[in-house]
């Protein structure tokens, strides 16, 4: 049967649409593009609506989209427009990581991927940038819980940078930074000096490093790579000022819906999409109309982000 990497490599496990296999052996840029958000992040039809947005914001700044997900016993890189529907109106579709992605594969069970996924197939597929609405972290009482996300363990060893709103506002951000400044992970504020809250532009927190040009974020990710320094980058981007639901008023929503959850003993994978959604009703739909503008500008820098680090 040949060893599990020749089986990738083969296209068993691994089918690349056409237009972005091009694209990758043309050396043209493309943007990788998670499946949660559509999945497990948003309600239908808004949902399939972004995914749908992001990828025309990325074509139109002159890269190709890959929208990654797993069907039928393989990780597909590029889905058509019926398989993007199916994941967006949901039922049995798993929320994938590192430590289930395997098992998704030979139990040809559906999955939408996470972040951390996302740049585990990106990976293999030879796709070195990625957009994304906010990264996970380390949850508010991880020192008890020992609830930190994988996306952070993935970012300290996959070679893909990560273009995002910063980490979800409902972490424990100082702790986020502090794991990712230990792990060895660039985070660099995106012409701001702050580190951005998803849906807020301000957490109160420096942004460790800064960078005003998507040609200064590409130069970083070469030099980078080119040391052989394992693992990616996050790049955050702030949501815009019209966009945006300031921190301070955040921070209530916030509040209540962890509050909700814990009573209700929701924990684990289940537990970030629950409060999204609490959240979502607490303000009335405009958390949700924030995280489709902050994922399309997130679209928007990638693909520059991408493009410049195919120029020579």
């Amino acid at each position: 049967m040949g060893a599990p990497e020749e089986r990738v490599r083969s296209g068993e496990r691994l089918r690349i649409a056409p237009e972005i296999r091009q694209a990758l052996a043309a050396g043209s840029p493309v943007v990788a593009l998670e499946t949660t958000i559509v999945s497990h992040g948003m309600p239908y039809p808004e949902n399939v609506e972004t995914a749908r947005a992001v990828e025309r914001e990325i074509r139109g700044r002159g890269a190709t989209p890959a929208t990654i997900a797993v069907l039928d016993g393989a990780i597909h890189v590029g889905l058509s427009e019926r398989e993007l529907d199916a994941l967006a109106k949901g039922g049995d579709v798993l929320k994938l990581s590192r430590n289930d992605l395997a098992y998704a594969l030979a139990t040809g069970r559906r999955g939408a991927t996470t972040v951390a996924a996302t740049m585990i197939c990106a990976q293999m597929a030879g796709i070195r940038v990625f957009a994304t609405g906010g990264i996970g972290g380390v949850h508010r009482g991880a020192a008890e819980s020992f609830d930190i996300s994988a996306d952070l363990e993935e970012l300290a060893q996959t070679g893909v940078a990560v273009v995002c709103a910063g980490a979800k506002a409902l972490l424990d951000l100082p702790k986020t930074l502090e794991y990712l400044e230990t792990r060895g992970v660039p985070v660099v504020g995106y012409r701001t000096d702050e580190f951005p809250a998803f849906w807020s532009r301000s957490s109160g927190l420096a942004a460790p490093l800064r960078m005003d040009s998507a040609a200064e974020i590409a130069g970083l990710l070469r030099a980078k790579w080119a040391l052989g320094l394992r693992g990616g980058v996050v790049i955050a981007n702030p949501v815009s000022e019209e966009d945006e639901i300031p921190a301070a008023e955040m921070a209530g929503h916030i509040d209540r819906a962890v509050a909700e959850a814990a009573r209700r003993g929701i924990v684990g994978k289940a537990v970030t999409p629950f409060i999204l959604s609490h959240i979502a009703e607490l303000t009335g739909g405009r958390s949700l109309a924030a995280n489709i503008a902050l994922v399309k500008s997130n679209a928007r820098l990638a693909a520059d982000v991408a493009v410049e680090l195919q120029t020579k």
